[in-house]
Formats: structure tokens, C-alpha cells, sequence
């Protein structure tokens, strides 16, 4: 997955504004306690981010995102 798509799940799943909070402030489990950010920052493939994100949010992302 490209990091645009990505961001436009996100963006699809959270709207802008907590797509990028939400990026930056919530710390993931599924990220080794990382950020999204931090994890995307050190090398961690979209896909493993993304997928990170349904699992911690899976009542927000519409199964056509997944």
C-alpha cells in the first residue's frame, strides 16, 4: 500500500482533522506502543500500519477500507 492510500483511508475512516490527531496522540499495541506516526517514521510497511489500525478500530473502518 502506497503511504496516499493510507492517508486516504485514514482520512475515508476518521476525517482529516482525527485522522491526523489521532496519527500523532494514540499509541498502538499492535505498533510495539508506537504511534502511527512513529511506527510509518521508523520503516514499518503501510499494510502492517494499516492493518494495526482496523484491529484497534474495527466499529470506525468500513469493511471497504479493510
Amino acid at each position: 500500500m502506497r503511504l496516499t492510500d493510507f492517508w486516504a483511508r485514514m482520512e475515508q475512516a476518521f476525517g482529516p482533522a482525527y485522522a491526523a490527531s489521532l496519527a500523532s496522540d494514540q499509541v498502538l499495541t499492535q505498533l510495539d506502543g508506537r504511534t502511527i506516526r512513529e511506527a510509518l517514521d521508523a520503516g514499518t510497511p503501510t499494510v502492517v500500519v494499516w492493518r494495526a489500525v482496523v484491529a484497534a478500530y474495527p466499529d470506525r473502518v468500513p469493511t471497504r477500507l479493510r
